[in-house]
């Protein structure tokens, strides 16, 4: 009997090398299905070139959206093993030069574009992410918290978002271990992503540090690890919430913000890229520093000491966030697709 294949993640590197691979997987659904695109939509690095290799058989427009960019990653990075590789950065190149249209979430992304990659501005529109507020709404919080297990009386402060140095999690820890010791009640920091159970040769270096970090600090049960959640849950976790922290040292536009602020919970993110933007200092949440943890707590101790404060910017968030709607987004997406294609929308990957 023929053995299962194990499964393995693979480097960044190497997973370039599939690409080919996985074009003549399109090429070959299409040839069978009969199916004839007329536009090709890409997204990250990586499918942009598998956008591009398409491009050649095909003939069709391309756009594109990065969402993140490597020589941003690069700018922030502490230490090699954070910086992205030269293959990334030629591989953005690429797909800049090839795509027919580039859609950035902000201002600043474009800017990044235009500055560090020399990108066309004729080929840039400025289009930001959307949400489903259908799926992220406000739950009353007695009832999320009742789904999700917090106790009414402590204070929530909420993580979303994968377990990298980027999002700055060592901030946030400290940042509650400062609040601590102002004595503002009980404190519980969620932290959703990551595998935080697997096995110490199988957890990730970043997950490891964290988990260390908040040891070190005698954190104890103060901080939670929840691991991955499923896109069901994520409503209740963010309306339980008092405040969602997004400590980020870099985020080209910040979905998980936009989430919590739909599910009405205040924001508070670092002055970051698309962060920088898309919470409203002072109504919707606050800004802080990057990599301030003494920032980050004394804005903290302001919206856990003042529960109109909180009900007040979750409303004004709940209201903004709808201007973000899918219905929104979609379409100014149409608009481009059919500046593209003479009117024509037909089917799109």
């Amino acid at each position: 009997m023929r053995r299962p294949r194990c499964k393995r993640r693979l480097p960044k590197r190497e997973l370039a090398g599939y690409i080919p691979q996985f074009v003549e997987g399109v090429k070959q659904f299409a040839a069978e299905k009969d199916i004839q695109y007329d536009l090709i939509h890409s997204h990250y690095w990586m499918s942009g070139l598998a956008a591009e290799a398409l491009n050649d058989a095909w003939d069709v427009p391309v756009v594109h959206m990065f969402h993140t960019l490597g020589e941003m990653k690069n700018r922030i990075a502490r230490s090699e093993t954070e910086r992205e590789g030269a293959y990334r950065i030629d591989g953005e190149k690429r797909v800049i030069a090839r795509a027919d249209r580039i859609i950035a979430a902000t201002l600043a992304e474009q800017t990044q574009l235009q500055f560090l990659y020399k990108a066309n501005r004729r080929k840039i529109t400025i289009i930001p992410p959307g949400v489903d507020i259908g799926h992220f709404y406000p739950i009353p919080m007695d009832e999320a918290r009742q789904y999700v297990g917090v106790d009414a009386g402590k204070k929530l402060v909420l993580f979303v978002g994968r377990i990298e140095p980027l999002k700055g999690l060592e901030t946030l820890i400290r940042a509650i271990a400062c609040h601590r010791t102002v004595h503002l009640g009980q404190v519980t920091l969620m932290i959703i992503g990551g595998d935080p159970d697997v096995s110490p040769q199988d957890m990730t270096a970043e997950m490891a540090r964290i988990q260390q970090l908040s040891d070190d600090l005698c954190m104890g049960r103060m901080v939670v690890f929840l691991g991955k959640q499923a896109q069901d849950t994520l409503p209740y976790y963010y309306s339980a919430a008092d405040v969602l922290v997004m400590p980020s040292h870099y985020e080209s536009f910040g979905m998980v913000a936009l989430e919590a602020m739909a599910c009405g919970t205040p924001v508070i993110a670092s002055q970051v890229g698309g962060l920088a933007f898309l919470v409203k200092d002072g109504e919707t949440g606050f800004h802080v520093p990057d990599q301030d943890p003494e920032a980050l707590c004394e804005k903290l101790m302001i919206l856990l000491s003042d529960p109109y404060q909180r009900e007040r910017m979750g409303l004004c968030a709940a209201e903004y966030a709808k201007d973000y709607a899918w219905a929104n987004i979609t379409a100014q997406i149409l608009d481009v697709y059919k500046s593209l294609v003479g009117g024509k929308v037909g089917v799109f990957v």
